[in-house]
């Protein structure tokens, strides 16, 4: 298929920050009084927004949150991934290829506008980024929800069925066919299974392999 839009997650697809971003989540909430670790906390809550992660962490703590605590959090995001965030291996490369192919893209991502500002200054994509990114709570509702998939789809002009989307995680996948996107998942530690139960078309294990269901 070769889309008339393709449409890039952020966290896991062009940036490795989850890991940074589970750690400092599992020492936000072990104050709080829930004992995490960044494995259990990436287990939990990858792919969520902070705005998701709100009502299962007052679930489990039985109480609500502290006041501010929502911007707390992603002061504190910002200020670990702006020093930690790393490029994933080949995503330059990547989306370098595909403005030489003349494919139009966009970048939709749980994270907010901020957070992928200091992630993409960190890994030096934000030359090829600007003007391309969709937070999805600046726009509707976060993943698993459609919304942040559609508005990058209406900006670029083109149709959801003709879009092709790539993300890493279940959320993100489930949202994509919500969409009524082509999604496929990228999986580059595992085999991806639980990608391609929520609905990816196929799975990829190394960014490259992109250009093998351009056709």
């Amino acid at each position: 298929m070769r889309p008339e839009l393709i449409i890039f997650d952020c966290d896991g697809v062009l940036v490795d920050s989850e890991f940074v971003a589970s750690r400092v989540v599992a020492a936000n909430l072990s104050s709080l009084g829930w004992p995490l670790d960044a494995a259990a906390a990436m287990r939990m809550f990858v792919g969520m927004s902070i705005l998701e992660m709100e009502p299962i962490i007052e679930g489990r703590l039985r109480r609500r949150l502290p006041e501010g605590w929502r911007q707390n959090l992603a002061d504190e995001l910002v200020a670990a991934l702006s020093q930690e965030a790393e490029l994933v291996p080949g995503a330059r490369e990547m989306l370098e290829r595909v403005n030489r192919l003349g494919i139009p893209w966009r970048v939709a991502s749980n994270s907010s506008d901020e957070e992928m500002a200091v992630k993409f200054r960190r890994t030096g994509l934000e030359d090829l980024t600007a003007g391309l990114t969709f937070a999805a709570m600046r726009v509707g509702r976060p993943k698993p929800a459609p919304d942040v998939y559609l508005a990058a789809a209406a900006d670029a002009g083109a149709a959801p069925a003709r879009c092709l989307v790539l993300e890493d995680s279940k959320l993100g996948v489930e949202g994509a066919v919500a969409a009524g996107m082509v999604c496929y998942g990228y999986a580059a530690h595992d085999d991806g299974a639980h990608l391609l139960a929520a609905g990816a078309a196929g799975v990829l294990g190394k960014l490259d392999e992109l250009f093998g269901v351009l056709t």
